[in-house]
């Protein structure tokens, strides 16, 4: 979970940042292999992002889609610094991700993975509390602000109750509302997640849909979720990018971009079986 900020000159990333780039995030002709070849490498292995540009405002609310292996996870670990791009460059509010520290990174940015796997027990309003870590003070731990965003972020995903549960005894789906959950602890303006709805049932994919909405809407939140679900996609969110074959091959508004070409062409199956309802 990630951020910005802390350079000389650099106002600090404490919530009042007043950004000078349009920007939240942005992408240029970004690259990366795995096997470390690059542009012009092994013709027969496709690099796993090839060229990609991508613009994400403050604020905006964006949804990454594509089929298996179309590079959408290895595109989000680029853009909070996880992972180097073989060539190109990732910047948070105009600057460069590779210049900022882990914890600059995390004060701006918050990323909710599909899974993540506890070593031992631990009870959920801990794990939860974890996303209090690039706010809390190195020696006196949680004070009562992080406590109090930490019962924030467990009711506004409706896991109050299972506060002193063990998380690994949680279901799968309860388990990724605590990750979704310590990611809003986080309270950071950008806000990343790879399958979000990932083993949720149909009740908490729509209400994590919404939340999502209403943090883009009331607290100015930049989103950027990857979703296989394009139902989900179309309905909740305001731009669609699809990614194939480690390129952007389309971007703008659900109803002007997953056209009955796009899907058939990307997805590979017949438009008339998926029966996309776009709204807007």
């Amino acid at each position: 979970m990630t951020a910005v900020v802390s350079r000389p000159g650099e106002l600090a990333a404490s919530g009042t940042v007043a950004s000078l780039t349009p920007y939240a995030l942005e992408a240029t002709d970004l690259w990366f292999d795995y096997g470390g070849r690059g542009p012009g490498g092994d013709p027969d292995r496709l690099p796993a992002l090839r060229g990609v540009d991508l613009r994400v405002t403050h604020g905006e609310r964006l949804v990454l889609v594509g089929p298996n292996g179309a590079g959408k996870s290895t595109l989000l670990r680029c853009l909070t610094g996880l992972l180097r791009p073989t060539r190109g460059q990732v910047t948070l509010d105009g600057i460069p991700v590779d210049e900022l520290s882990r914890a600059a990174i995390a004060s701006r940015v918050a990323v909710v993975p599909q899974q993540v796997t506890l070593p031992f027990a631990m009870p959920v309003e801990d794990v939860v509390a974890l996303g209090r870590i690039p706010h809390e003070d190195p020696l006196l731990g949680l004070r009562p602000e992080d406590r109090a965003a930490v019962l924030r972020a467990m009711g506004s995903v409706g896991i109050a109750r299972f506060a002193r549960r063990d998380a690994r005894q949680l279901s799968l789906g309860e388990r990724q509302l605590v990750l979704l959950a310590t990611a809003l602890a986080q309270e950071t303006p950008i806000l990343l997640l790879d399958e979000p709805t990932v083993h949720l049932d149909l009740r908490h994919q729509v209400a994590t849909m919404e939340l999502l909405g209403r943090l883009g809407e009331s607290e100015g939140t930049t989103v950027l979720a990857v979703l296989h679900d394009l139902h989900l996609a179309a309905h909740f969110f305001p731009r669609i990018a699809v990614l194939h074959e480690g390129r952007i091959v389309a971007d703008g508004p659900p109803r002007e971009v997953l056209t009955e070409d796009l899907v058939r062409g990307v997805f590979g199956v017949d438009p008339a079986v998926v029966r996309l309802h776009v709204a807007g």
